[in-house]
């Protein structure tokens, strides 16, 4: 038997432009760029350009509430009470009045470095794969061993590592090449790659890594042979620092076993990282704050509110579409003939176009508006970090960020991710000044950062030859007042890569 019930639901939907809001709001400064830009391209009816009359000020202190006009602040309440309009009842003349708040729109923003950042020319920096082929050229080799070695070149990964296996590579140019090679083939090669710039670069574990270095050293090199010894028959020994069972099998003194151990630590065991590909990240801050006689003052990077504006040409076109409506109430008849060649699909096309860059320019308002609200917020409870940086950082998490600004939580998400501001004391990301809080036992609160940042200074400053366990360094917090536990210390050692004590060992002389 079949049943009918009748449900009241209470859903929120989005509308298009409240989606594309929360999208620009979240993008990064780099990636904004590139969204405008795209606007840009497929929009005629939006362009960049400013209006004189329009300018604010650079700057904006923090006492000072970021102004944004009523209808833009309520743009989505406005497009879901307001029925959508027909082409018969829309209203051209209202249409090009209402922009006035939108042609020329200035955000107030700091653009007095833009043009010369954008004139600077950037570095060419190629990657080191393309170093690599380039030292090829440099060798003597066949052409199946520049084969193999391009092939080899092509394989490694990103920190210098060669992690597939020569089988693999083997196959790989008999698929691709049809050349037929064995394992030894592929390794004569490889051997040669690895002694190209930087030395060591595709090998296949650590241990190979060191001793192709060691390897390529000077002879003249002091304790070269004995840490080639060390690292090629002792390395279990060598990793776990087991100084006594080193210094009984190399024949070494404490002094001669440290100076090996300082030859190896010269060395770099990830050749190549962060280098092996040509993409280059630069930071772009997205705020600029400085305390000036007593006040912040907040300042947005330009590209985050580019100058945009309604096309002073479709505008015109648009007028003439005004003019248009009113001549046909007039003439029916010339009208139907539609005098000026703009006919119904120009007609549409524009109106679709100038609400799409209306919107986008309103959404792009809105999210500097959002974004400089956001860090008012942050510098009124990281007030002491501003002025004094590092040590002053309190505990902050989103949900006191948007209780301040009455906004979501996940707008404040949205607007710290991927952001930064530059200070006085160097340039953070936003996520930096959110912590959770611990409590002394005076019943002050600190940031679970700055508890980070004394187990750092602990461990800096201990015995090298005998190194804190984490249960001794959470006494030393409980001697300070911080009541932690052993676990909590391992997972901010573990946070700060801080290895544990047993890798911290180091051998240190009695006349040091």
């Amino acid at each position: 038997m079949l049943n009918l019930n009748q449900q009241q639901k209470q859903q929120q939907k989005l509308s298009p432009q409240q989606i594309q809001y929360i999208k620009l709001l979240q993008l990064p400064t780099m990636s904004l760029e590139q969204r405008i830009k795209s606007e840009l391209e497929e929009n005629p009816l939006l362009e960049e350009g400013e209006e004189e009359d329009d300018l604010f000020e650079d700057e904006q202190p923090l006492n000072e509430e970021p102004r944004v006009d009523d209808e833009r602040a309520t743009m989505e309440e406005d497009a879901e009470r307001e029925p959508e309009a027909t082409e018969d009842d829309y209203d051209w003349d209202e249409l090009l009045n209402s922009s006035d708040d939108l042609y020329g729109y200035k955000a107030r923003v700091d653009h007095s470095k833009e043009e010369e950042e954008r004139d600077r020319p950037m570095p060419a920096k190629g990657s080191i794969a393309e170093d690599l082929r380039q030292q090829l050229t440099y060798l003597d080799l066949s052409e199946r061993e520049e084969l193999i070695a391009e092939q080899l070149i092509g394989s490694i990964d990103a920190d210098g590592y060669l992690r597939r296996p020569l089988e693999s590579v083997v196959d790989d140019i008999m698929f691709n090449h049809g050349l037929d090679l064995d394992e030894d083939d592929v390794e004569e090669v490889l051997q040669i790659v690895q002694t190209l710039d930087p030395v060591g670069i595709g090998a296949r574990d650590l241990q190979e890594c060191l001793l192709i270095q060691l390897k390529n050293m000077p002879d003249a090199v002091d304790y070269r042979e004995t840490a080639i010894e060390m690292i090629e028959d002792e390395y279990k020994s060598f990793t776990m620092k087991h100084f006594g069972k080193l210094k009984k099998k190399l024949n070494l003194s404490d002094e001669e076993l440290k100076e090996v151990f300082e030859l190896v630590q010269r060395l770099d065991p990830k050749p190549g990282e962060g280098e092996f590909t040509a993409q280059q990240n630069y930071i772009t801050p997205d705020f600029n704050v400085r305390y000036v006689d007593g006040e912040f003052i907040v300042t947005l990077n330009g590209r985050n509110a580019p100058d945009l504006r309604i096309s002073s040409h479709y505008r015109k076109m648009l007028e003439k579409l005004s003019a248009q409506k009113k001549k046909k109430k007039e003439e029916e008849e010339k009208a139907k003939a539609k005098p000026n060649g703009i006919d119904d699909d120009t007609r549409q096309f524009l109106k679709n176009k100038y609400e799409s860059a209306r919107w986008f320019i309103n959404s792009i308002n809105q999210r500097r508006h959002t974004m400089t609200k956001v860090m008012h917020a942050i510098i009124q409870l990281q007030e002491d970090f501003f002025k004094y940086g590092e040590g002053h950082l309190k505990p902050m998490i989103l949900k006191d960020i948007a209780e301040i600004i009455d906004m979501d939580i996940s707008t404040v998400s949205r607007v710290v991710n991927g952001k930064y501001v530059q200070t006085e004391f160097g340039v953070y990301e936003l996520k930096y000044f959110f912590s959770e809080g611990l409590e002394t036992e005076s019943g002050e609160e600190i940031s679970n950062k700055e508890v980070r940042a004394i187990i750092e200074g602990i461990v800096a400053n201990e015995d090298k030859s005998k190194p804190l366990s984490d249960q001794k360094i959470a006494d030393k917090l409980e001697e300070r007042g911080f009541k932690i536990a052993r676990r909590t210390v391992t997972k901010y050692r573990e946070q700060l890569s801080i290895p544990v004590a047993r890798l911290r060992k180091q051998i240190v002389l009695e006349d040091e």
